[in-house]
C-alpha cells in the first residue's frame, strides 16, 4: 500500500511517455512518406535501383541487401520513387519500437518510451529511411546485435542467439562498415567480464557462424572479381594520411544530433569507458558500443575519406547509447532536459524542411547559384523530357549514351530503362561503380556505329576540369556535334545533350564553349548601370560574340576581347581555342527599366562555327 501512489506516478509517467512517442512516431512517420513520394531521388539510390533490376547475391559497391530493397519495392509499388523508398520506410519505421523493447527490457519502460522517443527525434535517426540507402538495413542490424549482446549478458539463450544470428546476417548484407559494428561489439564483451563469459558459450559461435556465412556472397564477388569490391572501400577511396578535416567531426555531429543531445551521448560514453554512473552490465555495455564506434569514427576522419559524404557513418554508435541517455537526462536540471528535447525536435524539423525544400521545384530554385544546391537530386524528370524530344528529332531507333553512372542511373530511372550505357568518367572509378557497370556490359568503349544522343552532365565535373572533360570526349566518341544545353534551375544543374551521326567521321575537335563571369559576382548588390566581365572559350573556332541576358533578355552584347594570359594555365589540359589568350570580354549593362531586386544574369555564347550556346545563370541583386 505504501508503494501504490509510487506505482500509481510511474504509470503516468509511462502512460505520458507513450503517447507522446506514438503521436511524434505517427506525424513523423507521415511526413516522411509524404515527402518520399515527391522527393526526386538521390543519384545513390538511382543506381541502387539499377542494380535491383540487375539481381545479384553481391555488387561491386556493396552487398546485395540494398538493390534487393528496391527491387521488392518497385514489383510490389510499381515504378515510382516512393515504391523505391517504402521498404526502407518501414525498417526506419519499426526502428524506434524496436529501440523501445530493448531500452525497456532492461531499464524500464518508461526509458524505453524515452529512448523511442530520441530516436525518432534525433536528425540523424529521425529522417532514416526518406533515402534508399544502406544505413537503413545497417541500423536495423546493430540495434538486434546490440539487444542480442545486452540480454546474453544476463544469460545466453535461444532467443538471444537467434536475434544475433539475424542482426549479423543483416548487417552482412548491408554494407562493409557493418564489419566495424561487429568489431566494435566483440571488443565491448571483451571488456566486460560478463561479456567474456558469454564468449566462452557454444551458441553464441553458432551465431556468429551464421553471421560470417552472410559475407559469403561479397566474398564470393571479390574473390571472382580481384578484390575491386575491397579495395575500393579499404584502399582506393582513403587516403590513409593525416588531414585536418576530422577536426570538423565535433561540429558535424553537434549538428546532427543536436547539441545537448551530443553531449549527453558523449557523458554517457565517458561514463562507460570509466565504469562509473552505471549500476548493471547492461548499462555499461550500451554506453562501450557507442563509446568505441563514436569515438572510433572521430579518429578514423582524421585519415579516411573525406570527399563523399560520412556525416552518417556515427549512428550505430548513436544507436547504442539512446537506450542510456534517459538515464542520464534525469539527473540534469528539469531546463536542460526540455532544452535537450527541444533542440532534437527542432533539428529533426529542420532537416525534414530541407528534403521539402529540395523536393518542391519552387523552393529549391532559391538556392539556385548557391553552394547549397542540392544538384544531386535536381532536374531528372525535366532532363528525361528534354532527352526524349531530342530524340524523337533524330532517326528511328536511336541509341541512348550517358557519360556517368550518375547520369545513366537518374535518366535509367526517369525513363524506366536500366540498360543505358556510360562511358568510362572518373565518377565512375571515384564511387566504385565502374567494375559493375562493365559486368552489366555497360560501359561503352565511345565508337558510335548508329545514331546516337549522348547526355553530358556538365556540372558533374570539376570547372577547371571542364574543358579537358570536353577534349576526352572528343577523344572517345570522335568530334562533337553543337550541343543542345539543358540549363535546369538558372543553370545550377546543366547537361548537353549531342546528337552524335551514325558513323564515326575524322575532323579537329569542336569543344562545346566554357564561360565563367568574373564582375560581378554571384548575389552581388550592383547599380542599374553595371559592367559585365568575364571569359569565354571554344576549343576549335573560339567565341566570336558575348551576349549578356538579364532575366533571359539580351541586355548588352561584347564583340571586342582582350587578352587573359592566366586562363591557360587554369583550364586543365590547356584550351585549344584560336583566340587565345584574347578571350576576356567585358560589356556595359542598362538595367534602369528594370525593378530593384533579384534578377538572374547569363550569357549567350557565339561560336566561330556559328553555334549558340546559352550559359549557367548567376543571381544578382539590382539596387
Amino acid at each position: 500500500s505504501d508503494r501504490g501512489p509510487e506505482k500509481c506516478s510511474e504509470m503516468d509517467e509511462e502512460q505520458r511517455a507513450r503517447r507522446w512517442f506514438v503521436a511524434l512516431w505517427t506525424i513523423v512517420t507521415v511526413v516522411k512518406v509524404a515527402i518520399a513520394a515527391r522527393l526526386p531521388l538521390f543519384v545513390d539510390e538511382a543506381f541502387y535501383w539499377q542494380e535491383g533490376q540487375h539481381l545479384a547475391a553481391a555488387y561491386s559497391d556493396l552487398p546485395g541487401l540494398t538493390a534487393w530493397l528496391t527491387r521488392l519495392g518497385v514489383e510490389l509499388g510499381g515504378h515510382h520513387v516512393l515504391a523505391v523508398r517504402a521498404p526502407f520506410l518501414l525498417i526506419a519505421a519499426v526502428l524506434p519500437w524496436l529501440v523501445a523493447r530493448s531500452a525497456a527490457h532492461w531499464f524500464g519502460a518508461v526509458v524505453g518510451w524515452q529512448a523511442a522517443l530520441l530516436t525518432v527525434l534525433m536528425p540523424l535517426s529521425g529522417t532514416l529511411g526518406l533515402l534508399a540507402l544502406p544505413d537503413v538495413p545497417m541500423a536495423l542490424a546493430t540495434v538486434l546485435c546490440a539487444d542480442a549482446g545486452a540480454r546474453m549478458l544476463r544469460g545466453v539463450d535461444a532467443t538471444s542467439a537467434t536475434e544475433l544470428a539475424l542482426g549479423l546476417m543483416l548487417g552482412a548484407l548491408s554494407h562493409y562498415r557493418f564489419i566495424g559494428v561487429i568489431g566494435v561489439g566483440l571488443i565491448a564483451l571483451l571488456w566486460l567480464p560478463q561479456g567474456r563469459g558469454v564468449l566462452r558459450d557454444a551458441r553464441v559461435w553458432v551465431a556468429l557462424a551464421a553471421g560470417l556465412l552472410a559475407w559469403a556472397p561479397l566474398l564470393a564477388w571479390n574473390l571472382e572479381y580481384a578484390d575491386a569490391g575491397l579495395r575500393f572501400q579499404l584502399l582506393d577511396r582513403h587516403p590513409w594520411r593525416f588531414h585536418g578535416d576530422g577536426a570538423r567531426f565535433l561540429l558535424v555531429q553537434a549538428a546532427l544530433a543536436t547539441p545537448l543531445l551530443f553531449w549527453a551521448m558523449l557523458v554517457v560514453s565517458a561514463r562507460g569507458i570509466r565504469s562509473d554512473g552505471g549500476t548493471g552490465p547492461e548499462w555499461r555495455y550500451f554506453a562501450l558500443l557507442g563509446a568505441v564506434s563514436t569515438f572510433g569514427f572521430f579518429l578514423l576522419g582524421f585519415f579516411a575519406d573525406n570527399e563523399r559524404v560520412s556525416f552518417h557513418w556515427t549512428l550505430p554508435g548513436y544507436l547504442a547509447l539512446l537506450p542510456v541517455v534517459p538515464l542520464l537526462l534525469r539527473e540534469w536540471p528539469r531546463k536542460r532536459r526540455l532544452a535537450t528535447w527541444g533542440l532534437a525536435a527542432a533539428g529533426t524539423v529542420l532537416l525534414l524542411g530541407y528534403y521539402v525544400v529540395v523536393s518542391v521545384p519552387g523552393l529549391r530554385l532559391q538556392a539556385a547559384g548557391s553552394k547549397y544546391y542540392p544538384e544531386n537530386f535536381a532536374g531528372w524528370d525535366r532532363l528525361a523530357m528534354e532527352v526524349e524530344q531530342a530524340r524523337a528529332r533524330m532517326p528511328e531507333g536511336t541509341a541512348l549514351l550517358a557519360d556517368s553512372f550518375k547520369t545513366g542511373a537518374e535518366l535509367g530511372f526517369a525513363l524506366a530503362d536500366a540498360r543505358i550505357p556510360v562511358l568510362d568518367h572518373p565518377l565512375n572509378r571515384k564511387h566504385g561503380r565502374a567494375p559493375q557497370l562493365q559486368l552489366w556490359g555497360l560501359q561503352h568503349e565511345g565508337r558510335v556505329n548508329a545514331p546516337t544522343l549522348l547526355v553530358v552532365g556538365a556540372t558533374d565535373v570539376k570547372f577547371s576540369a571542364l574543358l579537358a572533360h570536353y577534349q576526352q570526349l572528343c577523344s572517345a566518341v570522335g568530334p562533337l556535334p553543337p550541343p543542345q544545353a539543358v540549363n535546369i534551375d538558372h543553370g545550377a544543374r546543366r547537361f548537353l545533350l549531342f546528337a552524335l551521326p551514325g558513323a564515326r567521321h575524322s575532323g579537329a575537335c569542336i569543344s562545346p564553349a566554357v564561360a565563367h563571369i568574373d564582375v560581378p559576382q554571384a548575389g552581388a548588390r550592383v547599380a542599374r548601370r553595371f559592367s559585365v566581365g568575364g571569359w569565354a572559350v571554344k576549343d576549335g573556332v573560339g567565341v566570336t560574340q558575348v551576349e549578356v541576358l538579364l532575366d533571359g533578355r539580351v541586355v548588352a552584347t561584347a564583340t571586342d576581347f582582350t587578352d587573359n594570359t592566366w586562363l591557360q594555365q587554369f583550364l586543365k589540359g590547356g584550351s585549344r581555342d584560336p583566340r587565345m589568350p584574347r578571350v576576356q570580354f567585358e560589356a556595359q549593362v542598362d538595367a534602369s527599366g528594370l525593378p530593384a531586386g533579384r534578377h538572374w544574369l547569363g550569357l549567350r555564347l557565339t561560336g566561330g562555327d556559328g553555334s549558340v550556346e546559352t550559359w549557367a545563370e548567376q543571381p544578382v541583386v539590382l539596387r
